[in-house]
């Protein structure tokens, strides 16, 4: 059965931390609407300081949830967030996601290194048989980068999470599971030597 502790994972770009209020303020410099629109949240939550203290409170409360937030080693700032969630530990499996991260570091090795990061410590630390992703079947950038990490495609749960604005949307599901993790590590390893 895994044990999901807090923890701070370190990369050669970014730094893991376990999300803590006193994040707040700089997350809320970097985030915009259009970040989150495709979003379920479990809180509505505003995108200020307030908001943001709220919505970390709220995830630290969760026993199935780890949230971090991610840190630029260069500068040593917040530039996004993401989560273990979805914990099932006598299922020896969980879930990456409400991942975000400032417009300027999409498209970089910024989400390569982080999802190096926790699915190392998935598989090898936690001994992880499944992890699991999903995004909004609109979201196709988030699917590209899904199954740019090399994981597949399970299918879509239809009318699946309903969002803060009311729309009820249609969740894609992808995994990694332990016997594909070793062809997923080589690849991410990879990309970020590139």
């Amino acid at each position: 059965m895994i044990d999901v502790q807090p923890v701070y994972l370190e990369g050669e770009w970014v730094r893991l931390e376990p999300a803590s209020p006193s994040h707040a303020a700089q997350l809320s410099q970097i985030a915009n609407e259009e970040t989150f629109r495709f979003f379920i949240t479990a809180i509505p939550f505003t995108l200020d300081k307030p908001g943001f203290r709220r919505l970390i409170d709220s995830f630290s409360n969760r026993p199935d949830m780890l949230a971090f937030t991610v840190i630029d080693q260069e500068t040593n700032d917040p530039i996004g967030m993401t989560t273990y969630l979805d914990i099932r530990a006598p299922h020896d499996g969980l879930e990456i996601g409400w991942t975000w991260y400032a417009e300027e570091h999409r498209g970089t090795r910024v989400n390569p290194e982080c999802k190096l990061l926790m699915l190392t410590h998935a598989f090898e630390m936690l001994k992880c048989v499944r992890v699991q992703l999903k995004c909004d079947e609109r979201n196709m950038q988030s699917q590209r980068a899904i199954e740019k990490l090399g994981a597949k495609r399970e299918g879509v749960l239809r009318r699946h999470g309903i969002l803060p604005d009311g729309f009820v949307r249609n969740t894609v599901m992808y995994s990694i599971i332990d016997s594909e993790w070793p062809t997923v590590r080589s690849g991410l390893k990879a990309r970020l030597s590139r």
